[in-house]
């Protein structure tokens, strides 16, 4: 049993060969279940009833509702709803709920016809997320984990905005130690989805980057600006008029499912607490993730490691977070990988790492059968395992990377 438990600790259980057929068969099933559902579907309805996609749908809609001057209506659920019944004949309803900032990218979009729409926004986002892998870690081994990362099927398979979340974050991060004007800009663009911006401004403020924060300020006020002289007042109106429906019917009484949120407010939502408990909770774990986040940041730590804090924390900071947001947790590891080949492994590391990758494929079954919020637990280990490291690295012990003096975000190419 002692030298079970040395092989767990050191990660020696975790060879290079089983590494790879890991991750081989991972992309294998992702692609076998993509090809099964495409295959079995009827035109755009999979073999279950739901538009292929299932959430795509939503956006799709959402953006030639657009097209055709509607604009507006996309927040109207009834009218919304209406236009997705029309299109797929199906009784299933996908709200729309992001900010009129995002519209206009599925308006773009829905210039196509809907299936050819969905594969163009899938190809273009994945394209975009594990170029942005690369740029953390550049190696083979590091896109076939990425691209076999079981949020990634979770992710193609709703046409989801996982992808486009962790190039931007992730991209920002990449780019900010010499790039601030840039990585701002990516960092204004996730205004579209503005439950992950909470501990950004925080962060950069205590980092002193002063011209992210500026780029990222006038990227926003540009894009709101574009919405106005679009589609006007009413848009804006109307996208704050669905907040409370959105709240009151899909976060709090999950409605979607709870399996699916990975928040500390769903873990006590799914095990029957009121809302008052809930929210105290989430409230609980954003602070305290917000404290932590601003000691990393403002100190000497590893630039990987604020990145890894950041990206993991923006996930642990709100309610609303699904499994297929988990992508943004993928570029944590590959952060978090990128600073231990560096300077090595803690004990213990690279199992958490390993039992992290795996959770977004599990996590979702797991808590419909047993409560159990593997998601969560397995962001909220990987943060506390970031803490210990930057502890490490600030007094010096093993297993502490030297890149916090001058801040870079070097890849590791060896």
């Amino acid at each position: 049993m002692t030298a079970v438990i040395e092989r767990f600790a050191s990660g020696a259980w975790l060879t290079r060969p089983l590494i790879g057929l890991v991750g081989a068969l991972m992309v294998v099933g992702t692609i076998a279940a993509l090809a099964a559902l495409l295959v079995t579907a009827h035109g755009a309805i999979d073999a279950y009833g739901r538009p292929l996609g299932t959430d795509f749908s939503s956006f799709w809609s959402a953006g030639r509702m657009a097209l055709e001057g509607r604009a507006p209506q996309a927040y109207d659920w009834a009218a919304h709803f209406e236009f997705q019944h029309r299109v797929h004949g199906v009784e299933l309803y996908y709200p729309w709920s992001y900010p009129p900032v995002f519209l206009v990218v599925p308006m773009a979009v829905a210039t196509l016809p809907y299936l050819p729409a969905l594969f163009a926004w899938q190809a273009a986002t994945l394209l975009a997320a594990m170029a942005t892998l690369w740029a953390i870690l550049p190696r083979p081994s590091a896109l076939l984990l990425g691209l076999g990362f079981p949020a990634v099927l979770i992710c193609l398979g709703h046409g989801q905005t996982g992808f486009l979340s962790g190039a931007l974050l992730a991209g920002g991060l990449v780019c900010l130690p010499r790039h601030q004007v840039l990585a701002g800009v990516l960092f204004g663009l996730m205004a579209y989805k503005p439950q992950f911006g909470l501990l950004l401004p925080f962060v950069l403020l205590v980092g002193g980057d002063w011209r992210a924060i500026a780029a990222a300020a006038v990227t926003v006020a540009a894009a709101v600006t574009f919405t106005f002289a679009l589609w006007g007042l009413p848009v804006w109106q109307a996208f704050l008029d669905s907040i409370p429906l959105t709240r009151l019917v899909v976060l709090e009484p999950g409605n979607t499912g709870f399996e699916k949120f990975q928040s500390a407010f769903a873990w006590m939502r799914m095990w029957g607490a009121p809302l008052t408990v809930a929210y105290g909770l989430q409230g609980l774990v954003t602070g305290a993730v917000l404290v932590a986040c601003l000691w990393i940041w403002h100190g000497r730590a590893s630039h990987r490691l604020k990145a890894a804090a950041l990206l993991t924390g923006t996930l642990l900071s709100t309610p609303y977070v699904l499994d297929y947001d988990l992508i943004v947790q993928g570029m944590a590891l590959a952060f978090l990988v990128a600073h231990a080949l560096e300077g090595g492994f803690h004990p213990w590391e690279k199992t958490v790492l390993a039992l992290a990758w795996i959770a977004p494929g599990a996590a979702r079954s797991l808590a419909a059968a047993t409560y159990l919020p593997l998601g969560f637990l397995a962001l909220a280990a990987v943060f506390i395992m970031i803490v210990v490291r930057v502890r490490s690295e600030r007094v010096g012990l093993p297993g502490s990377s030297g890149d916090a003096p001058d801040r870079r975000c070097v890849p590791h190419t060896t």
